[in-house]
């Protein structure tokens, strides 16, 4: 395992916050469903202010009066599949005092079929301030709802890529960041798998100017991703060190892309964060 934390000075890249708050706020406007379904609760449904999202909550018997709240967001799942991997590391993480809440994006099913409102948008080029927007306003809704005393989101690929934009374009929202396998600069990732540019999706690398000091940020990558390289996350830690922010990358040795052989790094990255 390879480790690199820089801290402090440097400019980060072009912000696009106020693009972002435009862009929502318009996303906000577009038809989408009223409210979660009837009788629903937050631990099944729970409402991102243009999205009803599909949600799998671990551990809120035992949860406690003010819990740590982690919330895990899944990736693009490009084979078609539906997201449930995500769900099965949250139901591992939970434990008194941590309530561990994996949301499904929009568009995207469980293990039993509920689905989340909005669109996959063909699973690419969809991390839109409207798919933002319904992601953050969910984390906002269960942080509420909890009463959650700190936030921590743990996203994989696509999910990591949402969670590098929102602790920027919604700073305070999120505590602490697990960004597992990230994208964290869209165009630059693209470029290196010789694929167009995306138009519709928002990139962290965008948002680091608008990251708080205060938020912890790990981000983890193997060694042998062929898909996101771990140069993307290495750079976007060190562009949020040197401002301050407590950033760090580690490379996970012989590990690929895909979430399983990740696992065990991501739970033991996430009981660091747990533990500070």
């Amino acid at each position: 395992m390879q480790t690199g934390m820089i801290r402090r000075a440097s400019s980060g890249a072009t912000a696009l916050r106020c693009a972002f708050a435009v862009a929502a706020s318009l996303a906000a406007a577009m038809p989408a469903r009223a409210s979660c379904p009837p009788q629903s609760t937050p631990e099944t449904h729970v409402w991102g202010g243009n999205h009803c999202l599909a949600a799998n909550s671990f551990g809120v018997a035992q949860a406690g009066p003010s819990p740590v709240l982690v919330v895990v967001v899944h990736g693009d799942i490009s084979d078609g599949g539906r997201a449930t991997y995500h769900a099965a590391f949250a139901r591992a993480v939970a434990r008194p005092g941590v309530v561990a809440v994996a949301l499904m994006r929009p568009g995207y099913a469980d293990a039993d079929g509920r689905t989340s409102d909005g669109q996959t948008l063909g699973r690419r080029d969809n991390y839109t301030p409207a798919v933002v927007a319904a992601v953050g306003g969910a984390i906002r809704t269960l942080k509420r709802h909890y009463r959650a005393r700190r936030v921590v989101y743990v996203g994989h690929s696509g999910g990591a890529a949402i969670g590098g934009v929102l602790i920027g374009s919604q700073p305070g929202l999120i505590d602490a960041a697990l960004l597992i396998s990230c994208p964290c600069d869209i165009q630059a990732w693209l470029r290196t798998r010789r694929r167009p540019p995306w138009k519709r999706s928002l990139s962290p690398s965008d948002f680091v100017k608008h990251v708080p000091a205060s938020t912890i940020v790990l981000a983890i990558t193997g060694s042998a991703d062929p898909n996101t390289g771990p140069e993307l996350a290495r750079r976007y830690a060190e562009s949020l060190a040197a401002r301050g922010v407590v950033a760090r990358f580690e490379a996970i040795e012989g590990a690929g892309h895909g979430f399983g052989g990740l696992r065990t790094a991501a739970a033991a990255a996430l009981d660091r964060i747990l533990g500070d």
